[in-house]
């Protein structure tokens, strides 16, 4: 076990997801303290289930037909839950993408844990191709910075033909809905210390091509 992955497993705990109990992720036990041990400025992305992707993982088991058969793309994709209920729900590949090397762990890990597998990447993609099908994300357009860099991205690869789904609470006003179709609803679990409430309501977006 490489240094990394024992990291993960020491200070988290493998745990049903709130809004998705089929997929079981590795988690924070204690939330300030992972914060500290992985000493950034923001908070360790893959430790904890957020809103968007447990809205768009949901939307994926209730709907397999988004993306069984496919290639897919999950872009940012933190603790690996998209990608991973993509391939529960019969997706013919999957590729997990973050900045974050251990992101990139906890993807891999997280779905042997649940008895599948994802290929990983560790890359900033948002100006290159993707070479997928469908392109999953969750929790993309949390702040106007990262909304403005990734949006153009997922228009691109949208107005290339394939499906883009994302997924975000419904109060962030940072996704150009106009040029969305809202799929899905859900009010979604969260953890008080990191939203300041128990529950989001989240929609699930398909962007237009």
């Amino acid at each position: 076990m490489d240094p990394a992955e024992q990291f993960l497993r020491a200070n988290t705990e493998l745990t049903p997801t709130p809004l998705v109990p089929e997929v079981s992720l590795h988690l924070a036990v204690d939330i300030e303290a992972l914060w500290q041990l992985t000493g950034g400025d923001e908070p360790p992305f893959w430790a904890f289930a957020w809103a968007g992707g447990q809205g768009v993982a949901r939307y994926l088991l209730d709907s397999p037909s988004a993306v069984a058969g496919r290639s897919v793309f999950d872009l940012a994709c933190g603790s690996g839950l998209v990608g991973i209920a993509a391939s529960v729900a019969g997706a013919e590949s999957v590729v997990c993408c973050d900045v974050d090397p251990l992101a990139g762990v906890a993807a891999r890990v997280n779905a042997a844990a649940n008895g599948v597998a994802v290929g990983v990447r560790v890359a900033d993609v948002l100006d290159g191709p993707v070479d997928a099908q469908v392109v999953v994300a969750g929790d993309v357009f949390y702040d106007r910075d990262m909304a403005e860099r990734v949006w153009p991205f997922l228009a691109r690869v949208a107005a290339g033909g394939a499906a883009v789904l994302v997924g975000d609470p419904s109060n962030r006003p940072y996704l150009p809905r106009r040029r969305c179709v809202a799929v899905a609803e859900y009010v979604v679990p969260v953890t008080r210390e990191l939203e300041g409430v128990r529950e989001l309501v989240t929609t699930v977006w398909r962007v237009a091509g």
